[in-house]
């Protein structure tokens, strides 16, 4: 489950943060009052999330993160995905017997602690010891010993990852505790900045040359090779955050930003491209003509997501094929607007062709994901979807850093874009979002709960710009999502057709998608802990809209 609190603008007149859980506010708050700007407070919200959203994130995760600075009038996206191992015997290992869930070896390399530094290094004003406080404070005020595994949902010991029947287990552990071994690695990681000679660009740098390359390095790989897995030195020493342009559409005045197709963000864009084409503002607000038209168009970007959307670093991915204007007409084409598809129809954006045949392709659904979005006084915005998912390793040697599991997210079919590869980044379906108007920002948003993602993203996307809904209510609007992709991870293809919606959807409409074709049934759970920043650009201040506490949607 995710929590999502806010701290508005009106409490502080310096700016406003959302995030997954109330301490990571409070600490971004915290920075933002200390003179702090948007990328400072959302640097420290990350780590703080780290510590008190363990299960949902963790400092041995991941956060792509778009930043918007007021000074340059652009926005930049900071690449922060760890790689896959660079061993090809580990990468043999992986075709042979595929990736498995939840274990160290579906670890990639640890990202989180270098976005924070790249961020401060080009972004930020403050100090890692700054920013870092409010989560070694978090630390230091003690935390219960254990997790919850999102990916089992069983109650593991945070030390060791030993699963449990009751939490008390934990607390006798040997004399040590994952949130001690994680405070002593922050202040180490304080004193390399402290330590280091030169500008504050070389003393940020330092922190990430301790972690990546220096003794908490060697800690972790001693663990990686005690506990079975594939990560190694050169693999932490190699890792880079890469800052890139972000992928851009315009849209009815509007424009929505990205990353770029080493997440599944680049697939929204093409959605509302496809989208265009109609005036949505005729159909009715979530009636069946809304829905279907919606949905018809996710199927198809969604559908070039699985195709040919890759580490760019090593797949040619023809995004601005994909968005192009002949493009879309073709694929465009292809909606009809009386009959569901219930075929998975990728398209040829090589050649400008609206079909292909589909290559055999893999999603896979996980979980443990959470939100973040800060924008300051300054007209600065943060937004980033941290994560970690379901590790069941425990943490680190004597570091306290748990990992995630995101290598699950390739798939192991050589050939394929997003097949799995030595120092490969796997294509993540993290993916935060921010939109401008004029140049400026009026919306940063990020939402938890993988492939639904950018499904709940446009969905808020259009009620805000299509039909100008208040924000306050926008996130707990009924929602819709389609399942309309195979997942060779559990060798079904019975997601094709599937169409779930909010159990507030009124029956009519229910029975009228049923008629064109639908595979209609009920949410059990909607998607939960959005983080929604609808910013005003004539008042300089921002509003703050998030929904209520959910969880996850099943087999999200």
């Amino acid at each position: 489950m995710v929590n999502t609190m806010t701290r508005p603008n009106e409490e502080t007149g310096l700016g406003s943060a959302q995030a997954g859980f109330q301490e990571a506010v409070d600490g971004a708050i915290e920075i933002l009052e200390r003179g702090g700007n948007a990328v400072d407070a959302g640097v420290a919200a990350l780590l703080t999330l780290s510590v008190c959203g363990i299960g949902t994130t963790c400092i041995g995760g991941e956060a792509p993160v778009i930043v918007y600075s007021s000074e340059s009038s652009e926005a930049r996206v900071l690449t922060g995905q760890g790689a896959a191992p660079r061993s090809q015997a580990a990468i043999d290992w992986y075709l042979e017997n595929g990736i498995p869930r939840g274990d160290i070896r579906a670890s990639a390399v640890p990202a989180m602690i270098d976005v924070c530094v790249q961020a401060l290094i080009g972004f930020g004003t403050l100090t890692f010891a700054e920013v870092s406080r409010p989560a070694l404070l978090s630390l230091q005020g003690g935390r219960d010993d254990w997790y919850r595994d999102t990916e089992s949902n069983r109650i593991l010991c945070g030390l060791s990852g030993r699963p449990v029947t009751n939490k008390l287990e934990c607390l006798s552990n040997g004399g040590r505790s994952w949130y001690g071994d994680l405070a002593r690695t922050l202040r180490k990681l304080r004193d390399a900045e402290r330590t280091a000679s030169g500008n504050r660009e070389s003393k940020l740098q330092a922190i990430s040359d301790r972690f990546y390359r220096g003794d908490i390095a060697e800690d972790l790989v001693n663990w990686y090779i005690g506990s079975g897995g594939f990560l190694r030195r050169a693999d932490l020493e190699q890792h880079v955050t890469h800052i890139e342009a972000p992928i851009s559409v315009e849209y009815r005045g509007y424009t929505v930003l990205k990353c770029g197709a080493w997440t599944q963000g680049p697939y929204l864009a093409q959605a509302l491209r496809l989208l265009e084409g109609w005036d949505l503002t005729r159909f009715e607000f979530l009636g069946a003509d809304y829905i279907h038209l919606v949905t018809e168009a996710l199927k198809l970007a969604i559908a070039d997501r699985n195709e040919h959307f890759g580490d760019p670093k090593f797949v040619d991915v023809p995004v601005q094929e994909l968005l192009c204007d002949k493009y879309t007409e073709a694929r465009r084409s292809l909606i009809d607007m009386e009959v569901a598809s219930w075929a998975e129809r990728p398209g040829d954006p090589w050649n400008l062709r609206p079909l292909k045949a589909p290559s055999v392709s893999s999603v896979t659904s996980t979980t443990g994901t959470t939100s973040c979005a800060v924008a300051d006084r300054w007209g600065n915005v943060f937004v980033s979807t941290p994560s970690g998912v379901g590790s069941t390793a425990g943490s680190g040697g004597g570091t306290g850093v748990t990992h995630g599991t995101r290598l699950t997210q390739f798939n192991t079919s050589p050939g394929l874009p997003n097949c799995i590869g030595p120092g490969k980044r796997p294509r993540t379906t993290l993916s935060p979002s921010l939109v401008l108007k004029n140049g400026k920002p009026v919306l940063a948003l990020s939402i938890p709960s993988g492939n639904l993602q950018d499904q709940a993203a446009i969905q808020i996307m259009l009620a805000l710009i299509d039909f100008s809904r208040n924000p306050d209510e926008i996130v707990s609007v009924p929602r819709f999502y389609t399942r309309h992709y195979s997942d060779r991870s559990k060798n079904s293809q019975e997601a094709l057709g599937a169409l779930k919606l909010s159990e507030s959807i009124d029956d009519n409409t229910r029975k009228e998608l049923a008629r064109r074709g639908h595979a209609v049934a009920t949410l059990s759970h909607d998607v939960g802990g959005i983080s929604l920043l609808v910013l005003d650009q004539e008042l300089g201040q921002s509003r703050v809209a998030g929904d209520a506490p959910g969880g996850y949607p099943e087999n999200s």
